[in-house]
């Protein structure tokens, strides 16, 4: 794993967010597995909270149990576009404070709600993490 690989994940780790995401993991009723560069991939996922297909808790990547992939190999089966996206908003979680991060979003995603009439489009992580790669067309 690269060493910035490696530090995203201890800082995930350390700021709460990867515990708090394979707590969210076994609530939810999805099964964790380790995936490439530090990150866990959560198969089928049931909370209806948050309502997106794939979310990131942390270096935890959720998957919900509709979503392509999500119930077999998600390396093989699950877009790399989303994979990528995802990944990027695990390094968001390390250098944004972790279980704070949630908060951030919800703000971000309101901003973006006001100005664009979409949740993603004026959503700063959304749009660093690539909105056509998480599946979000741009208002």
């Amino acid at each position: 794993m690269r060493r910035t690989c490696r530090a995203r994940s201890v800082a995930n780790w350390v700021n709460l967010s990867t515990p708090a995401g394979l707590a969210l993991a076994h609530v939810g009723g999805g099964q964790p597995r380790r995936a490439r560069n530090g990150m866990w991939l959560v198969h089928g996922y049931r909370l209806p909270v948050p309502p997106a297909p794939a979310f990131t808790l942390g270096s935890v990547v959720f998957l919900r149990a509709g979503l392509p992939g999500a119930g077999r190999d998600p390396l093989g089966s699950v877009s790399r576009r989303l994979l990528d996206h995802e990944e990027r908003h695990v390094t968001q979680y390390a250098w944004c404070g972790g279980v704070l991060m949630p908060v951030a979003y919800v703000a971000a995603a309101g901003w973006s709600w006001v100005w664009t009439g979409d949740f993603a489009s004026g959503n700063v992580f959304e749009r660093r993490a690539g909105l056509a790669d998480g599946g979000y067309r741009e208002a």
